[in-house]
């Protein structure tokens, strides 16, 4: 395998900093000092930014107006939108897109992907399941009548609920097969309640009751949601890896600054040793979301399906990102308790990161099952 950037995701890289250059991640008031949502909708003039740039349109073929890269390139270009905390439902309508993209028939494909790799539609996924816990797949239940599908169920905190215009989310039939519903926003049926989480943001829980969805509405295909689950969960790291390498920016340049004794902390080695401890965090963190990337991207057969080296992946974040923030408010002192100061904010995302799509020993047991399914010779 070779890690090695292409000259095409490097350009993406670029962009993306070129564009999250202006955001300001302490623009937004801290959830602590906002009660309920931060804010009520995404970034729309980011969106917009992220639309002229060609990447909301990334994973798409060229037929649809993409860049036909993979998922290394999206990875890259969410590790800088968590630098500055953006606001844009970027991982979540770029995954479905690439779903559909992938598994969908060409009716859903003509009818979406244009559009949301234009910014003019927004997309999101249905992946924590009635409470959080439980897998995603089981919450909702769908069944055929007649040409069309009937989805009942209970899908919880789905991310951009009140702002994407079609929702991913995953049903299973009486057979035991997984299928991908869009469902469009207010469509009969559907109901949206309020949610937030603890960064603040607003989430929703939707509730089908009864949902009836036209047959290409409905994506049968077999390995469709495990491969969207996956790409979900990379991306996730992928975040967790830009969130941590900014929070630990921001410890180095205050320990550097803060002197005690007469001497910057950042020289006392108890400081030291613990700043070098997360540097290592960062780099296990990265190096086990490319291999997850990598294996998404390419397809390529091994001893392991693409499922454990995302579960690897997942748990080196979750760890990661909850030491990476800890480290920094205790080297921050008062500071990092000050809900006015951007670490605040930070720390209130990555613990949204660290238990989104399963904190780290629920990987750890999906990773024990793997390797009892495929033992090694």
């Amino acid at each position: 395998m070779d890690f090695t950037f292409t000259e095409e995701q490097q350009a993406a890289a670029e962009a993306a900093k070129g564009v999250f250059a202006g955001v300001a991640p302490d623009a937004v008031p801290s959830p602590a000092l906002t009660p309920g949502a931060v804010a009520d909708a995404c970034d729309r003039a980011l969106w917009a930014k992220l639309a002229d740039a060609d990447l909301l349109s990334l994973l798409l073929d060229s037929r649809y107006g993409g860049a036909g890269l993979d998922a290394i390139a999206l990875c890259l270009v969410l590790r800088e939108s968590a630098r500055v905390l953006a606001r844009v439902p970027l991982l979540e309508s770029s995954a479905a897109a690439a779903a559909v993209q992938a598994f969908g028939g060409e009716e859903a494909k003509s009818a979406l992907l244009p559009r949301a790799g234009r910014g003019e539609l927004v997309l999101t996924v249905a992946a924590h399941g009635r409470t959080g816990h439980d897998p995603a797949e089981l919450a909702v239940t769908a069944r055929q009548d007649g040409a069309a599908w009937v989805l009942d169920g209970v899908q919880t905190a789905v991310p951009w609920a009140y702002d994407a215009d079609v929702t991913v989310v995953p049903a299973h039939t009486a057979t035991g097969r997984t299928v991908l519903a869009l469902v469009p926003r207010g469509h009969e049926g559907a109901v949206l309640a309020e949610q937030f989480s603890t960064s603040g943001e607003r989430l929703g829980e939707l509730r089908l009751e009864s949902a009836r969805l036209a047959a290409r509405d409905v994506i049968d295909a077999e390995g469709a949601w495990e491969w969207l689950r996956d790409l979900l969960a990379t991306g996730t790291c992928a975040l967790a890896l830009g969130l941590g390498e900014r929070v630990l920016r921001m410890t180095g340049e205050y320990t550097s600054e803060r002197e005690q004794f007469g001497f910057p902390i950042a020289t006392f080695q108890a400081v030291a040793v613990q700043a070098a401890d997360r540097y290592i965090d960062l780099r296990a963190m990265e190096a086990t979301l490319w291999q997850a990337a990598w294996r998404i991207a390419s397809g390529a057969p091994g001893a392991l399906p693409a499922a454990g080296d995302v579960a690897v992946a997942k748990i080196w974040a979750a760890e990661g990102v909850r030491r990476v923030v800890q480290t920094a408010q205790h080297l921050h002192g008062g500071f990092g308790a000050d809900v006015d100061y951007p670490l605040h904010r930070y720390h209130a995302w990555a613990k949204h990161l660290e238990l989104s799509l399963g904190p780290a020993a629920a990987h750890e047991e999906a990773l024990g099952d793997l390797l009892a399914a495929h033992p090694l010779a």
